[in-house]
């Protein structure tokens, strides 16, 4: 008996959905609707939507066991967070899980989460991973300059997806915000300010965000018309603590900074407390701009300038990147930049001479 989407109701709710069904009802084979499902590429963009709606009207799911038998795929995506990062266990987190999820959901995979707690264990939970066969790919945020991940995942042959960029991009997909653009256009804001000497302190030097964010920094000099002071610029500040430090070497110098450019918030919140301490009101006598959009910039006295980023996109996308590479995707289609949001709150403001 032939059956349509109209016609099967709540008589065959008694019995479970086959694929069969959903062939039957589309006229098509049993294996054309599998290779919809599962998004092969020699099949028309239009006929997996067909599939994916009749399969959605007909309440069609198909069982994750038969399927990773006959296709090789679990259908699930990997992460390895590492719980020694300096702030792996903040809100943005949550917000970057909640989109990964939400993305591997839409096509019907699951997200499979481990944790590491040094660079080692790290390694060897991937090894795990990949032994038990737990993951079809995986996502690696904080792509670093050297990274041992990608390195084994491409020895090992398996997809992968980074929240990040790497010079060297054989085998590499990726989703990235521009935070290049981002230290560009602050100083060019700073600039407008009628702010010339201007700091600049970076973020982690092992991770490949920080020559992009200097070299973002320096293009926005370069095209303010304003010169680099190197006893201006400081690296490797990612806490509060960092960023009280090298703001106190910045603001110490006999020539400080009118303004300091951030790449990381938590250092930024580190130079309210330096520019404090040496009684310097902000914005009134030194203006402070950053990146990250965390939650603490926005109580801040006075609330911190950033440019931030959409955490729950960026996990959206990057398993929806993933999903694809494993499909077979070319490469060169999947990598994807965005801009930052660039949040204005007050605490840049119109340059002033010191005396």
């Amino acid at each position: 008996m032939h059956i349509s989407a109209t016609r099967f109701s709540a008589k065959d709710a008694h019995r479970r959905v086959t694929i069969n069904d959903v062939a039957e009802a589309l006229g098509l084979t049993k294996s054309t609707v599998s290779r919809a499902m599962n998004g092969y590429s020699d099949i028309s963009q239009t006929t997996q939507l067909r599939v994916r709606r009749m399969a959605e009207t007909m309440n069609y799911m198909p069982l994750s066991h038969a399927q990773a038998i006959k296709t090789g795929r679990t259908r699930s995506l990997g992460l390895v967070l590492q719980l020694s990062d300096h702030d792996a266990q903040r809100p943005f987190l949550a917000e970057f899980l909640a989109g990964l999820s939400a993305g591997a959901s839409a096509e019907n995979w699951t997200l499979t989460v481990a944790a590491s707690d040094s660079d080692d264990d790290m390694i060897r939970t991937f090894q795990s991973l990949l032994r038990d066969g737990k993951a079809d790919g995986f996502v690696l945020p904080r792509t670093m300059n050297d990274d041992p991940r990608v390195k084994l995942l491409r020895e090992a042959d398996v997809p992968f997806v980074m929240f990040g960029r790497q010079d060297d991009a054989d085998g590499c997909a990726w989703f990235d915000i521009l935070g290049e653009d981002a230290m560009r256009d602050a100083v060019l804001h700073l600039a407008s300010l009628g702010h010339e000497r201007i700091g600049f302190v970076n973020g982690a030097m092992q991770y490949n965000y920080a020559p992009l964010r200097d070299a973002g920094f320096r293009d926005g000099m370069a095209q303010a018309g304003l010169t680099v002071d190197q006893a201006l610029i400081a690296e490797d500040a990612v806490t509060i603590e960092d960023g009280k430090r090298v703001g106190s070497l910045l603001l110490d110098h006999p020539e400080p900074p009118t303004a300091i450019v951030c790449a990381v918030d938590f250092a930024a919140l580190g130079i309210y407390h330096a520019a404090a301490e040496r009684g310097l009101s902000i914005p009134q006598e030194l203006s402070v701009i950053a990146y990250d959009g965390i939650p603490e910039g926005v109580h801040a006295h006075p609330p911190l300038t950033t440019y931030a980023v959409d955490n729950r996109n960026a996990g959206m996308r990057l398993a929806t990147l993933l999903i694809r590479r494993i499909r077979g995707e070319d490469l060169v289609n999947l990598r994807e930049t965005a801009k930052a949001n660039f949040i204005d709150r007050g605490s840049t403001g119109p340059a002033v001479t010191r005396p």
